[in-house]
């Protein structure tokens, strides 16, 4: 019986530094939705440059005029401002349901261990617009997005890593097939956010 007590015990222990020491309430529903919005988002692109003739698998280097890479950016833009509110609406909602605060020393860890890498890349991704390495971005923001996941695995769910290789993996298979990168980017943020979305769904619900 003090066995059983003892290993409960400690198991309680256990449970305790986790929370204290990693963001948990990460939710799964999150990632589908990011996904759902990525893959609408590669969708409007694909009809952009369809409706200006622009043969992006070719394999070719394009010369985009100024108007068209704004409305890239812009795209790119809210398809991340919606990832991130959903993530923050489904995470909020599940941090409330566990009893636990989505504010604290951890999250503010987490924050920063993701953003030095996401927001490198980023600004490597702008000068790649600027110098018009176009056919360069997509396997940027893959590979760099990957690293910043792998990062944050510290201080949150160590599932997250195996996204973050995914989309490193991904990212640099897509610099040998530069005329795909919109599918590639379509696969790595669309596709693979909303299988891990589901998987972490199902085993964290």
């Amino acid at each position: 019986m003090d066995s059983k007590n003892y290993h409960e015990d400690l198991s309680h222990i256990r449970s305790m530094m986790e929370r204290s020491s990693r963001f948990i309430s990460l939710s799964g529903l999150s990632g589908v939705f990011a996904g759902v919005a990525a893959l609408i988002g590669a969708s409007y692109v694909y009809f952009v440059f369809h409706k200006k003739n622009i043969s992006y698998f070719d394999g070719e280097s394009h010369s985009y005029p100024p108007s068209l890479v704004n409305e890239l950016v812009i795209t790119g833009t809210l398809i991340l401002l919606a990832a991130l509110f959903s993530g923050y609406i489904f995470t909020a909602n599940k941090s409330k349901q566990k009893g636990l605060k989505i504010w604290d020393a951890t999250t503010k860890r987490l924050l920063i261990t993701f953003s030095v890498p996401l927001v490198t890349g980023g600004i490597f991704c702008l000068g790649l617009l600027y110098h018009h390495f176009f056919v360069f971005v997509a396997p940027a923001t893959l590979i760099f997005y990957g690293i910043a996941l792998v990062a944050a695995e510290r201080y949150t769910l160590t599932d997250i890593k195996y996204l973050g290789y995914c989309q490193i993996v991904l990212g640099l298979v897509s610099l040998f097939f530069l005329g795909w990168g919109l599918l590639f980017w379509a696969l790595g943020f669309g596709v693979l956010h909303i299988v891990y979305g589901l998987i972490m769904h199902k085993k964290y619900k």
